[in-house]
């Protein structure tokens, strides 16, 4: 808001949201066992999420990128669980699977999957990506 940007923060815990009171829009929803609290129009710039995967959501965050819009997303990847938690599989992402979600539907940025010793040591797979507008040509390049 500071900055003239409009902040969503969706999560199931109320005061995992309290600190974005006056500066965010905030949804309180459980969005792994209830519906898709947003409207199913809902568009946005930039659609960031970070440590969390359910993968039957990936349709709805996908749809909720605007043309011209991005998503950030970093989460821990398979080999997550020689160094701590998360360990179960279940929210591991296996080897390139946040890149295949993505491609078809965003043009990819930056894409990352591997170790990073720091803030902490995990593996993760990273990847921006953004609409295209319509009638967007293909990127040109000089040689």
């Amino acid at each position: 808001m500071a900055r003239g940007l409009r902040v969503t923060g969706v999560d199931r815990d109320a005061a995992a949201l309290a600190g974005l009171a006056g500066i965010a829009e905030t949804v309180v929803a459980d969005i792994e066992g209830g519906p898709w609290p947003l409207p199913a129009d809902a568009a946005f710039d930039a659609v960031v999420v970070t440590n969390y995967l359910h993968r039957p959501l990936w349709p709805q965050l996908l749809a909720a990128v605007a043309p011209g819009g991005r998503l950030i997303y970093e989460t821990f990847a398979i080999g997550n669980e020689t160094v701590g938690k998360p360990s179960n599989p279940a929210f591991l992402l296996l080897p390139g699977e946040l890149l295949s979600a993505v491609q078809g539907q965003l043009r990819v940025i930056g894409y990352e999957d591997g170790f990073v010793s720091s803030p902490r040591e995990a593996y993760l797979q990273r990847v921006c990506a953004v609409r295209e507008r319509s009638g967007d040509a293909a990127p040109r390049y000089a040689l």
